[in-house]
C-alpha cells in the first residue's frame, strides 16, 4: 500500500532546512510552544515596523491565537531572554544574550 506523507510547514526555515525540521519534529525534539512564541515575536516586530501600535499589534496577534490572553501575548513579545541568531563566519550560533 502506498503511504502518502504530508509535508510539514517549517516555521524555522530561516534557521534549519525543511528536512531537518521534519526529522526533529518526528522525533519530538521541537518545542512547539517555543516555536509558537518565536512566530508571535516575529509577527509583533513586523506589525511594529509597519507603524501599528503595540496594543493594536497584540490584539491582531490575539485574533490568530484566541486561546491566549492579551497579557500572555504581551509577556511573550516583551520577554527579554530570547535567543538571538548571530552570524559567525559561515555558521550560525544561537545565544541568549547573557554571554
Amino acid at each position: 500500500m502506498k503511504e502518502i506523507k504530508a509535508k510539514m510547514d517549517n516555521p524555522l526555515s530561516e534557521l534549519i532546512s525543511n528536512d531537518i525540521y521534519e526529522l526533529l519534529s518526528l522525533h519530538g525534539i521541537i518545542d512547539e510552544k517555543s516555536v509558537r512564541d518565536l512566530q508571535i515575536r516575529k509577527k509583533f516586530r513586523q506589525l511594529l515596523d509597519s507603524k501599528v501600535s503595540a496594543g493594536e499589534s497584540i490584539e491582531a496577534i490575539k485574533e490568530h491565537y484566541p486561546y491566549l490572553q492579551f497579557d500572555t501575548i504581551r509577556k511573550i513579545v516583551y520577554q527579554t531572554n530570547i535567543p538571538i541568531v548571530k552570524e559567525n563566519n559561515k555558521s550560525r550560533i544561537i545565544y541568549t544574550g547573557n554571554n
